[in-house]
């Protein structure tokens, strides 16, 4: 089993997992054929034809998608690591299975990458995903009026149960990290092919910010002075959506690209909502400071 941790950016990461050794896990488990069976109809539903009768099925994977989207990519990233089975546990215990943690050394040192696991393995985040899956769990009965609906099966209840099946998955990998880091079974190893997608990822980053930067302030020039100094600790993205690829490849590992683009996607959307709130409260504050003390 090889981790991935990949800085997206100064402050955040995502952790995925290549299954390297399946044969710990041959047995296919009951979840994990209904799992099999459901991205296999999604799929169909995907690739039907247009028609009258296919319609529903299309509507409901674009919505769908939509909604995959918004999970975050921190519970993606979990739910990539297997449950901590008995089998699984004594096997890594005995040292039969090697658990590599790869991580671009240039970027993050390995302390960083540290702490970053112990957040993807602590109380609080195993806390989160508890809370949603009973939240999920609680919700299925309100769905019961659906059933009536006529040929459309209840969307409603098979998403709240995904939704309960994706936080204990997410919730059994968080656990399975903070085992491995209690018994001190991770190797950690810095990737030479990861830091060469760094290197080319800081260019294309850098010409991002640029470009916003120069658009920024043909925007704001007349407000310039207003405009508070940018701290030397700010939040700065690491990656663009387009590296996914480039990483993925250099790996080999296809299903990296998919993550990395959501997380890039969502941390992107996550610090622009961060500076336009810090902007409107700038602009309050200046706006404060023009109209003067109240009498």
């Amino acid at each position: 089993m090889r981790l991935f941790l990949l800085p997206i950016s100064t402050r955040r990461s995502l952790i995925y997992c290549q299954r390297l050794n399946t044969q710990i896990s041959s047995k296919t488990t009951y979840i994990d054929k209904i799992t099999i069976r459901a991205s296999k109809t999604w799929l169909k539903w995907e690739k039907a034809e247009e028609g009258w009768r296919t319609d529903w099925q299309k509507k409901v994977t674009h919505y769908g998608n939509k909604l995959f989207e918004r999970i975050p990519h921190e519970e993606w990233g979990l739910k990539s690591i297997p449950p901590l089975s008995k089998r699984r546990k004594n096997e890594e215990l005995k040292g039969n299975e090697q658990v590599e943690v790869v991580y671009p050394g240039s970027v993050i040192g390995e302390d960083k990458v540290n702490q970053a696991l112990h957040a993807f393995a602590g109380d609080q985040r195993q806390a989160i995903h508890t809370k949603w899956m009973w939240g999920s769990i609680l919700a299925m009965p309100l769905t019961a009026p659906a059933v009536l609906i006529p040929i459309v099966p209840n969307i409603p209840f098979f998403y709240l149960v995904f939704r309960a099946w994706s936080h204990w998955r997410a919730r059994s990998g968080s656990q399975h990290v903070n085992f491995l880091l209690e018994n001190r079974l991770l190797k950690f190893t810095k990737s030479h092919p990861l830091q060469l997608a760094y290197d080319v990822a800081g260019s294309e980053v850098a010409i991002k910010e640029l470009d916003a930067a120069v658009e920024e302030v043909k925007e704001k020039k007349a407000q310039a002075r207003d405009e508070p100094v940018a701290e030397a600790d700010t939040e700065k993205m690491l990656l663009t959506p387009s590296n996914g690829k480039t990483i993925s490849e250099l790996v080999d590992v296809p299903e990296l690209e998919e993550q990395i683009q959501r997380a890039v996607k969502q941390v992107e959307k996550g610090l622009k909502a961060e500076k336009e709130l810090q902007e409107e409260k700038q602009n309050l504050d200046n706006a404060n400071k023009k109209e003067g003390p109240k009498r």
